[in-house]
């Protein structure tokens, strides 16, 4: 299957590091930084925590989970220094609301739409418009997101539409509460 680029580069991780070291004297000294992170950022800032742990001695307590659920949280009281969202939706909202700091937003990083297969699948294919996904995925199902909450499921929604394979598919789609699940789907 050809896939196209995914992944962060080397500078990006770099850029959470030092966002996340920067933020670190926002906490109080007994107190670890609190970040919310879409479900999506895991592997990362997982990552990440593990090299500010290294540099700073100490790690961030990071909690995932869908970036509508995170906000939700955070209007509802939750402490949290640092807020990454997989959807600019929902970091508006909360800005709207005035709970962030709008000079500190910052749009970090972005997204690419992909299509993957289990392992041991020999099918080959261009993503490109008008390309033959419901024959694909045959009498499977394809696994994304939530297209109606999880950033992922909508923006994967909206390139299947803008590819014009939505209608062909849409009966055949697994929907799963964020990106991890859905991968879990693809490797089961």
């Amino acid at each position: 299957m050809v896939r196209n680029g995914f992944g962060l580069k080397a500078a990006a991780i770099g850029g959470l590091t030092a966002m996340l070291i920067a933020a670190m004297p926002v906490a109080h000294a007994d107190d670890r930084l609190i970040v919310f992170a879409a479900a999506s950022m895991k592997n990362a800032l997982d990552a990440v925590n593990t090299a500010c742990e290294a540099d700073v001695g100490e790690a961030a307590t990071i909690s995932y989970a869908a970036s509508s659920a995170l906000a939700k949280q955070i209007e509802g009281g939750a402490p949290a220094d640092v807020f990454i969202s997989a959807d600019l939706d929902w970091m508006k909202y909360l800005s709207d609301k005035q709970l962030t700091k709008p000079d500190t937003e910052v749009k970090l990083l972005g997204n690419q739409i992909v299509l993957v297969a289990p392992k041991d699948s020999s099918v080959e294919t261009r993503i490109e418009k008008g390309f033959d996904l419901a024959g694909l995925i045959g009498d499977g199902r394809l696994a994304m997101g939530d297209f109606k909450a999880v950033p992922a499921g909508k923006y994967g929604k909206a390139a299947l539409e803008s590819l014009g394979v939505w209608s062909s598919i849409e009966g055949k789609v697994a929907q799963a509460e964020n990106v991890r699940a859905a991968l879990k789907l693809v490797s089961t």
